[in-house]
């Protein structure tokens, strides 16, 4: 990849600025993935960390001047190229975390809710039975054992339920965080629930008006 700066309108990135050439340097992307600034005769130079460079490798930190008052950075050059690899290479993470909680909110609700209503079968149930037995012939005992028995099984069913309303509530507002930030660097549009696998093999924005560069290779 070769982006061309200068004044000129047939370069990459027009720099409409008094001290810089019509075709003042180019940015070039080399096999290993760093890029390198070269300037192409100007008038005026080209500064990097404000030193004259005729060919210098540059970093995204780096202070790129064309003259003496003219700034720009890399970002911005990558930008020009519809570039945006390294914005998207970001949304990989989003999309890791956001199916890694999904899934972590319906099993322990799932869990939760299967334990408040399973419980209250088992161990009340038990307890009231031994409760009976131990006040054998007691019609208060009685009383109290079939209390449990009936009254624990519907306090577990009304908390299992209670646990699995949070279920619908935790992913909305996951989603809603998510569709914020998994969206396309350029554009903004929401990419959906893709994986961001899949996103990266198509290369490109699929919005007509956008096209940004996904893939560098």
């Amino acid at each position: 990849m070769k982006i061309t700066i200068g004044k000129a309108a047939d370069n990459d990135f027009v720099a409409d600025h008094a001290e810089v050439s019509r075709h003042h340097a180019c940015l070039v992307r080399e096999d290993d993935g760093g890029y390198t600034l070269e300037d192409l005769g100007s008038t005026n130079g080209t500064f990097v960390n404000d030193v004259q460079i005729v060919r210098k490798r540059i970093a995204a930190g780096d202070r790129i001047r064309l003259g003496d008052s003219y700034e720009i950075k890399l970002k911005d050059l990558l930008n020009a190229a519809n570039d945006y690899s390294e914005e998207f290479a970001a949304l990989k993470p989003i999309y890791d975390n956001y199916i890694r909680e999904k899934i972590r909110i319906q099993s322990s609700n799932q869990f939760k809710t299967r334990l408040f209503q399973a419980l209250p079968f088992a161990i009340p149930g038990i307890i009231g039975v031994l409760i009976g037995f131990a006040g054998k012939g007691s019609a208060t005992w009685f009383a109290v054992s079939l209390l449990i028995t009936v009254c624990a099984p519907i306090i577990g069913i009304y908390f299992g339920a209670k646990q699995s309303a949070k279920i619908p509530e935790q992913l909305q507002e996951l989603t809603n965080r998510f569709k914020i930030d998994y969206v396309c660097p350029k554009c903004g549009t929401f990419l959906g629930e893709i994986p961001w696998e899949s996103l990266k093999r198509k290369k490109q924005c699929p919005m007509p008006t956008c096209r940004a560069r996904w893939s560098a290779e």
